[in-house]
């Protein structure tokens, strides 16, 4: 076998390696009934890694996330509510764990500064067209025949 080869054959087992560390994320509890599996599907996907911050618990690789599965796990099993999960998981690790953190004081900006930043755009692209067309009323360089061609 060519060295080239052999690098070729090397580089593409690296790229499958690096491609499948996603298959560490597969979470493979089993609760005892259907109910108590749909109600910690929704649970993990609500709550956010706070090791990876873009990702549920439920797609996340990392220790702290299969930790945290298992917490969920365990106190559905001991029969707290969805609510009561949530309340304690918030009290633990504050709003930042929830993906859609409740509307209060505290968390306003996140629900009000994509709000803010549309308008923020909206308002410059207007002042930007503007100071550009008043440019062009205003213009008296004199065109030659050539630029004109162009």
């Amino acid at each position: 076998m060519s060295a080239g080869r052999l690098v070729t054959l090397q580089m593409l087992a690296l790229l499958l390696l690096s491609l499948s560390w996603r298959a560490f994320a597969i979470d493979i509890t089993v609760l005892p009934n259907e109910e108590l599996q749909r109600r910690y599907q929704s649970l993990t996907h609500e709550f956010r890694c706070m090791q990876c911050q873009n990702n549920s618990i439920a797609d996340s690789p990392v220790g702290l996330a299969s930790d945290l599965r298992r917490e969920v796990a365990e106190l559905l099993v001991a029969g707290k509510s969805d609510d009561e999960i949530r309340a304690y998981m918030v009290q633990r690790y504050g709003n930042v764990i929830l993906f859609t953190p409740p509307l209060a004081a505290s968390t306003a900006w996140v629900w009000m500064f994509p709000v803010i930043a549309v308008f923020a755009g909206a308002i410059i692209g207007v002042v930007i067209v503007r100071r550009r067309s008043k440019m062009v009323d205003t213009d008296d360089s004199i065109v030659e025949p050539e630029e004109v061609t162009r």
